[in-house]
């Protein structure tokens, strides 16, 4: 497998065809996806990695595949996006992730998001990267605290409807160690 940079236990690249039916069942757990509006379909898990995989031609980083090393199964995703709405972090690098359940409590998404962290600062040159997730999702603040990353407050997001049980999240930042 040909992956753009590794952690010890997850490999990361480019999302692949074969991708798309583990990925939509990870969509489709109403555990994993407890923080987000809905669960995804597998035609729309299919147009999402559609979606991952034009943003990595416009930008040269986006949501990376990751496959555990010792198996090489796909895991889920961790990696960054363009912030692309109405606030006042608009257009500044997001990181993410999104792990099957089988997966959690294992450390993954904190140490997938530290080897990015580092890929980001060290080979794409980012110099702050944001994170952001539903005020109810302290699992993932968690990650976000691990990270070391500020937190910066709360908001509205713009995307959800008022009065969603999501609508508010909180937003964390995290500056690379060069500045």
């Amino acid at each position: 497998m040909d992956f753009l940079f590794q952690s010890p236990r997850l490999g990361f690249r480019q999302w692949q065809s074969t991708d798309i039916t583990p990925f939509a069942a990870l969509n489709a757990d109403a555990d994993v996806m407890e923080f987000f509006p809905a669960t995804l379909s597998h035609d729309e898990t299919r147009e999402a990695v559609q979606r991952y995989q034009e943003h990595f031609e416009t930008y040269g980083y986006g949501w990376y595949a990751a496959d555990l090393l010792e198996t090489g199964d796909f895991v889920g995703f961790i990696g960054f996006g363009k912030v692309d709405m109405e606030v006042s972090f608009n257009s500044s690098v997001e990181i993410g992730w999104r792990l099957a359940k089988t997966y959690w409590g294992k450390g993954l998404a904190t140490e997938g998001a530290k080897a990015c962290l580092d890929y980001g600062w060290t080979t794409l040159g980012f110099s702050e990267v944001y994170s952001l997730t539903a005020t109810l999702n302290k699992r993932s603040a968690r990650v976000m605290e691990k990270l070391g990353m500020s937190y910066e407050g709360n908001f509205l997001h713009p995307k959800l409807e008022k009065g969603h049980p999501l609508e508010e999240h909180v937003l964390y930042s995290i500056h690379s160690p060069k500045n």
